[in-house]
């Protein structure tokens, strides 16, 4: 069985959900919400350095998330450039960081950003003009999100400290996933520190100079968030 592709939205900087089309124009992004499930095609699909990082995955679980969420994004990639899917070849940007070669995924030729993330069984990748951050995660166990928590902005820790118990595994993950999408837009990653950037805890993502952030919903129990480049 393979997974079935369907746009969910189409977001806009600055706004709310559209129609979901192909991401055409600058500051769009079109995202896609996908469901894990056997996909042993997209083997086929996969670079070499995919395959080696697939045969390193020890869980069979792990194996098969990553299959499904490598073939979808290959499909995608393929479909929007008009290239088998096979034939999508990715590289790295400069870090913005240190210069070395381990930043933004990309593909080669350019023409489409992307990003991809996947949690448990559910896969988010997102398709943009201009560079593109996405993130998706379950809600972690009350003391992984305690515990995490102290690596926050010290503003974000104040907000956490002060929220009711049943409210913190779905604030941090929500605050989580603003980082990610957006560390993972700008490409320094992790490595650009949790603490450095205020993203919040609240309803509404902070604003972040150059960047639009914006909240997406996907299922109960999970968090997402989109970061596109507006400069």
């Amino acid at each position: 069985m393979t997974m079935e592709i369907t746009p969910v939205r189409m977001l806009r900087a600055g706004s709310g959900p559209e129609p979901a089309v192909a991401p055409v124009t600058d500051g769009a992004v079109a995202l896609w919400l996908l469901r894990v499930a056997d996909d042993p095609a997209a083997y086929d699909l996969l670079d070499d350095e995919e395959r080696r990082r697939w045969r390193a995955l020890v869980r069979e679980g792990d194996r098969a998330r990553y299959l499904a969420a490598h073939g979808a994004l290959r499909r995608l990639l393929g479909h929007c450039l008009g290239t088998p899917a096979d034939k999508v070849v990715f590289v790295r940007e400069d870090c913005p960081l240190c210069g070395g070669p381990h930043g933004r995924p990309a593909v080669r030729g350019g023409g489409v950003h992307f990003s991809l993330s996947h949690s448990r069984d559910l896969v988010l990748v997102g398709l943009a003009a201009t560079p593109v951050g996405v993130d998706i995660e379950a809600h972690p166990e009350a003391e992984v999100s305690d515990l995490v928590a102290g690596s926050l902005h010290p503003r974000e820790r104040e907000e956490f400290d002060r929220l009711p118990p049943q409210e913190r595994q779905a604030a941090f993950t929500r605050c989580w996933v603003r980082k990610e999408a957006y560390l993972k837009g700008t490409g320094e990653g992790l490595a650009g520190g949790l603490e450095r950037t205020y993203t919040g805890l609240g309803p509404d993502p902070a604003a972040l100079p150059g960047w639009s952030l914006t909240d997406v919903r996907v299922a109960p129990s999970y968090e997402a968030a989109v970061a596109t480049s507006v400069r």
